[in-house]
């Protein structure tokens, strides 16, 4: 199976941020990077293809085993609620007036992603290349494709400290109701967007994500906003990912042999450029 291209569209040629990820989003076929990939424990249907549509794997504990690569859809990293409606975010005056700036991509200089900084959480769960979810009872660690970057998820009761160091991934728990792995995530930095279509986020914000794996092939994560600053009431958005049981993960330089910035910012030309105030 080839590797994953981002689809062109005008909109996206407006969107400048989405230059500093298109050169890494190349065609790059699984099997140039490793032969005799096993298939070991995967449900095959008889003619020898990943069964997808096949029951959620179970630890020894009975508890659903969210291991394996998975891959958003661009739909959620260009906009979080696509789902849910923008128009039922429950946006503050102020947040509603930087989100109008920032839809129309020409803020797009100053998304962290093009300047290769952190996406941040939730964000990065949408990024258009895959993570990888390693699961043991105590632990969870999310390993993402984008920009190398790491996540530990703690199962082991412990709880955070009274002045957590603000960052770009935050530090986050974890634990089980029923299914679902309920994770809370806290110190986020807040200058992080939310979307690619720059919805808002502050220093006040949490997290919370419910993991969830209905059948072998599918996960989903509901994702719950909690921002005073920027939003009158929590909100949640779901998004839905898919198994990539054929592929690994490859490196993720951001700035290597980086060509955009020249085209962002005061640069920007074309005939978008007259859109600009």
């Amino acid at each position: 199976m080839g590797r994953r291209r981002l689809v062109d569209s005008p909109r996206m040629k407006i969107r400048v941020a989405a230059l500093a990820l298109a050169f890494v989003l190349g065609s790059i076929p699984v099997a140039a990077q490793w032969k005799n990939i096993p298939k070991d424990g995967l449900p095959l249907t008889p003619d020898g293809k990943v069964d997808m549509s096949a029951p959620t794997p179970r630890t020894a504990s009975g508890r659903p085993d969210l291991s394996g690569i998975y891959q958003s859809s661009y739909r959620y990293f260009q906009n979080l609620a696509a789902d849910l409606g923008l128009d039922k975010v429950p946006m503050t005056p102020e947040a509603r007036k930087i989100h109008a700036a920032r839809s129309t991509g020409l803020l797009g200089y100053e998304e962290p992603d093009s300047q290769c900084l952190p996406q941040g959480v939730p964000k990065i769960n949408m990024a258009p290349v895959p993570f990888r979810i390693v699961q043991t009872e105590k632990l969870v660690v999310i390993i993402y494709e984008a920009f190398n970057l790491w996540r530990q998820i703690h199962l082991d009761g412990r709880d955070w400290a009274a002045d957590l160091n603000p960052s770009w991934m935050g530090f986050s728990k974890g634990r089980w109701e029923g299914d679902a792995l309920v994770v809370e995530t806290r110190g986020l930095n807040g200058r992080q967007w939310l979307d690619h279509g720059g919805l808002p986020a502050s220093d006040k914000l949490t997290v919370v994500e419910r993991f969830r794996r209905p059948n072998f092939g599918a996960l989903e994560i509901d994702i719950t906003i909690n921002d005073p600053t920027y939003y009158t009431a929590p909100w949640t958005a779901t998004v839905k990912l898919r198994l990539m049981p054929d592929t690994e993960l490859f490196e993720f330089i951001c700035n290597e042999n980086e060509k955009s910035r020249q085209h962002m910012g005061p640069h920007i030309s074309g005939p978008q450029a007259t859109a600009r105030p």
